[in-house]
């Protein structure tokens, strides 16, 4: 898919792939931080009609303390966000941030090996889809 990030396409709508995909992290110890509704966003800020469009930011506070533990400034990389979209052929996509991509800026032997932890958790929760 990217570098940086890997999904699929579910067949679902956008909000009951939102309600899977947060029952489906929280199986995997991960609670939904933050919901940005980036079409409503738009449609208020610019008046731009595009179709749905959410960022969910997803933590594992046992594995975020770890991190922190592990590179204070780690932070900036954090939560890990999971989009659920539309696309242009009215099909919805679920797409997670790569850990692994993200995390390999930090450079240490620690955060590497809680980056895989977290990407495989984040795999089985794309295939509970």
């Amino acid at each position: 898919m990217s570098k940086y990030a890997f999904g699929k396409t579910v067949a679902l709508d956008p909000a009951a792939a939102a309600q899977k995909v947060t029952e489906a992290l929280s199986k995997e110890g991960f609670g939904v931080l933050t919901e940005i509704d980036v079409s409503a966003t738009l449609k208020k800020k610019l008046g731009l009609d595009l179709p749905p469009y959410k960022i969910l930011g997803a933590c594992n506070p046992h594995l975020a303390s770890q991190a922190i533990a592990a590179e204070p400034a780690i932070g900036a990389l954090l939560p890990c966000n999971v989009v659920v979209r539309q696309d242009a052929e009215g099909h919805t996509r679920v797409e997670f941030m790569d850990p692994c991509a993200v995390l390999q800026l930090v450079d240490r032997p620690e955060v590497s090996t809680l980056a895989a932890e977290v990407r495989s958790r984040l795999e089985r929760v794309m295939a509970a889809l």
